[in-house]
């Protein structure tokens, strides 16, 4: 990566990071509860959340028939809202509340926004390989 390059897609990424950032406050502040499929998936979220693995595979705590996805959400939100807590002193509600699991939707945007870079790098790449390939000695 160049260093132009570097300092455009830190500019372009802390740009969108900052807008994903004002639109969850937004988001947040006009809908505290759970929202949507997030009335499927919250419930879902704070079982895994609290450490309720082994009830919700023995169906103590029932798996909704409305989610068709796999729980990797749920079990990332776990790893890493479980030491953020831990390390910020955070207990109760706060640790697995809907605001908490749409943060980790917020990160999981920044993650998505870098794949898409390195993509678009690697597309790219391979067009000027060609490109340069093609031209006549």
């Amino acid at each position: 990566m160049e260093r132009s390059e570097a300092y455009g897609f830190s500019a372009v990424m802390s740009g969108a990071f900052l807008l994903s950032c004002l639109l969850f406050a937004a988001v947040n502040r006009g809908q505290r509860g759970p929202y949507m499929d997030e009335a499927f998936h919250v419930p879902q979220a704070q079982a895994y959340c609290q450490g309720r693995f082994l009830q919700v595979l023995r169906g103590a705590v029932p798996w909704d028939p409305m989610i068709t996805t796999l729980p990797g959400l749920y079990l990332v939100s776990v790893g890493i809202v479980k030491p953020v807590a831990w390390l910020c002193g955070w207990t109760g509600s706060v640790v697995c509340s809907t605001g908490m699991l749409r943060f980790i939707n917020l990160l999981f945007s920044a993650g998505n926004f870098y794949l898409l870079y390195l993509l678009l790098s690697k597309i790219h790449q391979k067009n000027k390989c060609t490109t340069l390939r093609s031209l006549p000695p």
